[in-house]
Protein backbone atom coordinates (compact mmCIF):
# COMPACT_ATOMS: atom_id res chain seq x y z
CA UNK A 1 0.00 0.00 0.00
CA UNK A 2 1.42 3.34 -0.81
CA UNK A 3 1.43 5.56 2.12
CA UNK A 4 0.61 8.69 0.52
CA UNK A 5 -2.47 7.07 -1.17
CA UNK A 6 -3.90 5.63 2.57
CA UNK A 7 -4.02 9.72 3.43
CA UNK A 8 -7.74 10.90 3.39
CA UNK A 9 -8.69 13.47 1.07
CA UNK A 10 -10.25 16.39 3.19
CA UNK A 11 -13.23 17.92 0.45
CA UNK A 12 -13.44 21.48 1.66
CA UNK A 13 -16.83 23.85 1.62
CA UNK A 14 -18.28 24.09 -1.61
CA UNK A 15 -16.76 21.83 -3.45
CA UNK A 16 -18.97 18.88 -4.79
CA UNK A 17 -17.61 15.46 -6.20
CA UNK A 18 -19.84 12.69 -7.55
CA UNK A 19 -18.44 8.96 -8.93
CA UNK A 20 -20.75 7.91 -11.41
CA UNK A 21 -18.92 3.93 -12.54
CA UNK A 22 -15.12 5.10 -13.39
CA UNK A 23 -15.82 8.64 -14.08
CA UNK A 24 -15.49 11.11 -11.46
CA UNK A 25 -16.38 15.01 -11.42
CA UNK A 26 -15.02 17.92 -9.13
CA UNK A 27 -17.27 20.66 -8.84
CA UNK A 28 -16.18 23.68 -6.91
CA UNK A 29 -15.86 27.71 -7.32
CA UNK A 30 -13.06 27.77 -10.01
CA UNK A 31 -14.50 25.27 -12.07
CA UNK A 32 -15.10 21.47 -12.52
CA UNK A 33 -12.66 18.35 -13.83
CA UNK A 34 -13.51 15.01 -14.88
CA UNK A 35 -11.74 11.88 -14.59
CA UNK A 36 -11.56 8.59 -15.22
CA UNK A 37 -10.33 6.16 -12.44
CA UNK A 38 -9.08 3.00 -13.01
CA UNK A 39 -11.47 -0.30 -12.10
CA UNK A 40 -8.70 -1.57 -9.77
CA UNK A 41 -8.84 1.87 -7.75
CA UNK A 42 -11.86 1.90 -5.30
CA UNK A 43 -12.91 5.52 -4.79
CA UNK A 44 -15.11 6.32 -1.56
CA UNK A 45 -16.52 9.57 -1.70
CA UNK A 46 -17.58 11.04 2.03
CA UNK A 47 -19.51 14.32 3.00
CA UNK A 48 -16.20 15.76 4.79
CA UNK A 49 -13.33 13.56 3.10
CA UNK A 50 -12.18 11.10 -0.26
CA UNK A 51 -11.18 7.68 0.65
CA UNK A 52 -8.99 6.17 -1.90
CA UNK A 53 -7.82 2.34 -2.09
CA UNK A 54 -7.06 -0.94 -3.96
CA UNK A 55 -9.76 -3.21 -4.86
CA UNK A 56 -7.13 -5.82 -5.67
CA UNK A 57 -3.79 -5.61 -3.70
CA UNK A 58 -1.36 -7.14 -6.47
CA UNK A 59 2.31 -5.43 -7.23
CA UNK A 60 1.05 -4.76 -10.31
CA UNK A 61 -1.66 -2.05 -9.00
CA UNK A 62 0.31 -0.59 -6.33
CA UNK A 63 1.95 1.92 -8.42
CA UNK A 64 -1.57 3.33 -8.92
CA UNK A 65 -2.67 3.99 -5.78
CA UNK A 66 -0.54 6.82 -5.05
CA UNK A 67 -1.32 8.21 -8.27
CA UNK A 68 -5.20 8.45 -8.90
CA UNK A 69 -4.97 9.57 -4.55
CA UNK A 70 -2.60 12.78 -5.57
CA UNK A 71 -4.56 13.67 -8.93
CA UNK A 72 -7.74 14.02 -6.70
CA UNK A 73 -6.02 15.61 -4.52
CA UNK A 74 -5.08 18.40 -7.19
CA UNK A 75 -8.81 18.41 -8.50
CA UNK A 76 -10.03 19.08 -5.24
CA UNK A 77 -7.46 21.57 -4.85
CA UNK A 78 -7.42 23.22 -8.02
CA UNK A 79 -11.34 23.40 -8.04
CA UNK A 80 -11.20 25.25 -4.51
CA UNK A 81 -8.07 27.61 -4.88
CA UNK A 82 -7.00 27.43 -7.92
CA UNK A 83 -3.29 26.97 -9.31
CA UNK A 84 -1.10 29.75 -10.61
CA UNK A 85 2.25 29.60 -12.31
CA UNK A 86 4.46 32.76 -13.09
CA UNK A 87 7.18 33.27 -15.78
CA UNK A 88 9.81 36.11 -15.78
CA UNK A 89 11.08 37.43 -19.12
CA UNK A 90 14.57 38.43 -19.07
CA UNK A 91 16.47 40.43 -21.68
CA UNK A 92 16.55 43.75 -23.08
CA UNK A 93 13.07 44.39 -25.35
CA UNK A 94 11.51 40.97 -24.11
CA UNK A 95 8.34 41.23 -23.57
CA UNK A 96 4.41 39.61 -24.22
CA UNK A 97 1.00 40.48 -24.68
CA UNK A 98 -2.49 38.97 -24.03
CA UNK A 99 -4.53 39.34 -27.47
CA UNK A 100 -8.12 37.78 -27.13
CA UNK A 101 -7.09 33.75 -26.95
CA UNK A 102 -3.27 34.26 -27.64
CA UNK A 103 -0.43 35.33 -25.97
CA UNK A 104 2.13 37.19 -28.16
CA UNK A 105 6.24 36.82 -27.08
CA UNK A 106 8.43 38.92 -28.23
CA UNK A 107 11.73 37.19 -27.20
CA UNK A 108 14.17 38.46 -29.38
CA UNK A 109 13.18 36.76 -32.93
CA UNK A 110 12.65 38.72 -35.78
CA UNK A 111 9.27 37.80 -35.68
CA UNK A 112 6.31 37.65 -33.19
CA UNK A 113 5.87 33.91 -31.78
CA UNK A 114 1.50 33.94 -30.87
CA UNK A 115 0.73 30.76 -29.10
CA UNK A 116 -2.95 29.36 -28.39
CA UNK A 117 -4.03 29.95 -24.64
CA UNK A 118 -6.07 26.85 -24.21
CA UNK A 119 -9.63 26.29 -22.62
CA UNK A 120 -9.95 26.55 -18.53
CA UNK A 121 -6.41 28.60 -18.19
CA UNK A 122 -5.84 32.49 -17.60
CA UNK A 123 -3.43 34.40 -18.32
CA UNK A 124 -2.41 37.89 -17.06
CA UNK A 125 0.51 40.38 -17.43
CA UNK A 126 2.31 42.28 -14.64
CA UNK A 127 5.35 44.43 -14.24
CA UNK A 128 5.61 46.36 -17.74
CA UNK A 129 4.40 43.18 -19.83
CA UNK A 130 7.52 41.39 -18.31
CA UNK A 131 5.91 38.83 -15.95
CA UNK A 132 3.68 36.01 -16.99
CA UNK A 133 0.87 35.00 -14.68
CA UNK A 134 -0.95 31.07 -15.71
CA UNK A 135 -3.64 30.32 -13.68
CA UNK A 136 -6.57 28.07 -13.32
CA UNK A 137 -8.07 24.35 -11.72
CA UNK A 138 -5.98 21.69 -13.68
CA UNK A 139 -2.81 21.39 -12.48
CA UNK A 140 -1.00 19.72 -15.61
CA UNK A 141 -3.19 21.82 -18.02
CA UNK A 142 -1.03 24.96 -16.53
CA UNK A 143 2.28 23.47 -16.12
CA UNK A 144 2.37 21.88 -19.77
CA UNK A 145 1.35 25.29 -21.17
CA UNK A 146 3.77 27.06 -18.58
CA UNK A 147 6.36 24.73 -20.21
CA UNK A 148 5.52 25.23 -23.89
CA UNK A 149 5.62 29.33 -23.27
CA UNK A 150 9.65 28.82 -21.57
CA UNK A 151 9.90 26.43 -24.88
CA UNK A 152 9.90 29.15 -26.81
CA UNK A 153 13.48 30.53 -25.52
CA UNK A 154 14.47 28.78 -22.35
CA UNK A 155 17.29 30.86 -20.54
CA UNK A 156 20.74 30.54 -21.84
CA UNK A 157 23.47 29.72 -19.43
CA UNK A 158 25.96 33.14 -20.39
CA UNK A 159 23.90 35.79 -19.84
CA UNK A 160 21.01 34.84 -18.42
CA UNK A 161 18.26 36.06 -20.74
CA UNK A 162 15.03 34.05 -21.81
CA UNK A 163 12.38 33.15 -19.85
CA UNK A 164 12.30 31.21 -17.01
CA UNK A 165 9.98 30.06 -13.98
CA UNK A 166 9.85 33.11 -11.28
CA UNK A 167 12.03 31.05 -8.64
CA UNK A 168 14.32 29.25 -10.98
CA UNK A 169 17.77 29.68 -11.03
CA UNK A 170 19.82 29.35 -13.93
CA UNK A 171 23.83 29.08 -12.86
CA UNK A 172 25.71 30.91 -15.29
CA UNK A 173 29.12 29.89 -17.05
CA UNK A 174 32.19 31.53 -17.30
CA UNK A 175 32.11 33.16 -20.98
CA UNK A 176 35.98 32.41 -23.17
CA UNK A 177 38.95 34.11 -21.72
CA UNK A 178 41.61 36.11 -23.38
CA UNK A 179 43.82 33.83 -25.06
CA UNK A 180 47.50 33.39 -24.18
CA UNK A 181 48.81 34.25 -27.28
Amino acid sequence: MSRKGKLPIPLPKGVEVKKEGIQLSVKGPKGSLNLKVMPVVQVDVGDEQINVSLKIDKASNRKWHGLYRTLIANMVEGTSKGFEKRLKLIGTGYRANVQGSKIDLQVGYSHPTPLDIPDGVDVKMEDKNTTIIISGADKQQIGQFAADIRAVRPPEPYQGKGIRYENEYVRKKAGKSAGKG
